[in-house]
């Protein structure tokens, strides 16, 4: 199973309770967590001014609607030593309509 469209309206609250403690959309804006605006396409390990582990930095992954849908499953097993300590969502649902909404918020 990989990606499929979502619904953007929950995934806008799964942001706001699962990912904005730690990321923003903002462009230039770390947090905890490096800015996310402009992710599809980017390579991992790669904003300016955020202090990545080697692990993703090395990982060298493009991410896209695909990767992410697997990466967001469970991130520390997708990039063994990675220092985001978010647990992953399981259900597929909840990671379609996170990155569907992704898509439309970090342009």
């Amino acid at each position: 199973m990989g990606f499929k469209e979502g619904d953007a309206k929950k995934g806008a609250g799964l942001f706001k309770t699962r990912c904005a403690q730690c990321h923003t959309t903002e462009a230039g804006k770390n947090l905890v967590g490096p800015s996310l605006h402009g992710v599809f396409g980017r390579q991992s390990g790669q904003v300016e001014g955020f202090s990545y582990t080697a692990a993703n930095k090395q990982k060298g992954v493009h991410w896209d609607e695909e990767t992410l849908f697997e990466y967001l499953e469970n991130p520390k097993k997708y990039i063994p030593g990675t220092k985001m300590a978010f647990a992953g969502l399981k259900k597929e649902k909840d990671r379609n309509d996170l990155i569907t909404w992704l898509k439309e918020n970090t342009k």
